[in-house]
């Protein structure tokens, strides 16, 4: 692996607050890596990227337009990787991508990049042993999904083979930007620590820092996805961007959105 990334599961655990993973699609703009610098200046714990993909079945309209924008510039996994590899980051790199990629690509080009972690929502549990072995074998941490609808057993041996993290999705459906932070999300939360000491952090619809700090509170952390999309689909610059890190970023130190009276902060485990 490249010297600029670290061990995903060490960094989380050196964090010591509540973890914050904003995420981007991959060559979404001509400089899409200053969105990485960006975010790792507004205080991101973990990057995750997503490698654009035409038929992402668990993205909701903002990443697929995002997917569809990044394909229409050429963008392709080699030229992606190589863009992370050329990158000097402090942060981890996960890659959010689907078994097709996954496979064709192969996991040393994502260790020769400096990947440290890698979600393949689509990889079912009871087929993803090769992959966990090949991926630990080139020190990247394959992080496993976690749902409301996942049921007890099954969570046990998700707890158990997730590495780095566990990503809990917060509603069934597809990624999206809301205006509330499902009350599944909780629930699912508390199911997923009470069988792993690995963090549990909370996707699929997290999209103002008030939200931030409620997944912050119900788990250990927030993936900011489609909000943080929306805005470079809209023309927002990196500077920008890094600037609503830093917003997502206070809110979950602080356990609530931004400019609320201390007194009010109750319930963060920090």
């Amino acid at each position: 692996m490249t010297p600029h990334a670290p061990g995903l599961g060490d960094a989380l655990r050196a964090a010591g607050r509540p973890l914050l993973v904003p995420y981007v699609t991959g060559g979404i703009t001509a400089d899409w890596t200053d969105l990485l610098l960006a975010y790792q200046e507004g205080g991101a714990d973990a990057i995750e990227v997503g490698l654009p993909f035409s038929d992402p079945m668990l993205d909701g309209p903002t990443i697929q337009e995002a997917s569809d924008r990044a394909l229409a510039r050429g963008a392709t996994v080699d030229s992606i990787l190589a863009d992370i590899a050329g990158t000097p980051l402090r942060v981890p790199i996960v890659v959010m991508t689907y078994a097709n990629i996954i496979l064709r690509a192969g996991i040393a080009a994502l260790a020769a990049a400096g990947v440290s972690g890698l979600i393949v929502p689509d990889l079912p549990l009871d087929e993803s042993a090769g992959l966990e072995a090949e991926a630990a074998a080139a020190g990247i941490d394959l992080v496993l999904l976690a749902a409301p609808s996942t049921p007890d057993d099954r969570l046990r041996l998700i707890g158990a083979r997730s590495r780095g993290f566990v990503y809990a999705i917060s509603v069934m459906g597809t990624t999206g930007e809301r205006t509330t932070l499902a009350a599944s999300a909780a629930t699912l939360a508390a199911r997923v620590r009470a069988v792993t000491d690995l963090p549990v952090v909370i996707g699929f619809g997290v999209s103002t820092p008030a939200q931030a700090a409620e997944a912050g509170r119900a788990g250990d952390g927030a993936v900011i996805a489609s909000a943080l999309m929306r805005r470079v689909l809209d023309g927002a610059t990196a500077g920008a961007l890094g600037a609503d890190v830093a917003a997502y970023r206070a809110a979950l130190d602080l356990g609530v959105s931004p400019g609320t009276p201390h007194a009010e902060i109750s319930g963060h485990r920090g």
